[in-house]
């Protein structure tokens, strides 16, 4: 597997050389590493995701048929995770679809 998941990322990716896929083994599961330059990290996330999903659907269609589960981690080549991935967003208090709103009254349906 370890194979498929570095064609298919050196497919995406405008240096194929510079791709390096770990395989790191447990009982039950396998966690891929995947390093790629940094100017290729946003060609193999895609637009909204869209390459690594497909990429992860995949794999994890794959290790389903050798009864694994399959992760798949993309790092740049000095090993770091891009920032947009890992952090978490303070919800906008400005936005209109704020789940902070005062509640409205709401008016019981009349029967």
């Amino acid at each position: 597997m370890k194979e498929f998941v570095e064609e298919l990322i050196k497919y995406v990716v405008d240096e194929p050389d510079e791709v390096q896929v770990t395989e790191i083994l447990g009982q039950r599961t396998i966690v891929f590493e995947a390093r790629v330059a940094g100017g290729d990290m946003g060609q193999v996330i895609g637009r909204k995701g869209e390459n690594i999903r497909s990429i992860r659907t995949l794999l994890i269609a794959v290790a389903a048929r050798y009864s694994k589960r399959a992760f798949l981690e993309i790092l740049d080549t000095n090993g770091h995770n891009r920032p947009e991935e890992t952090a978490f967003l303070e919800p906008d208090t400005d936005s209109p679809r704020n789940n902070n709103r005062p509640e409205q009254d709401h008016k019981e349906p009349s029967k």
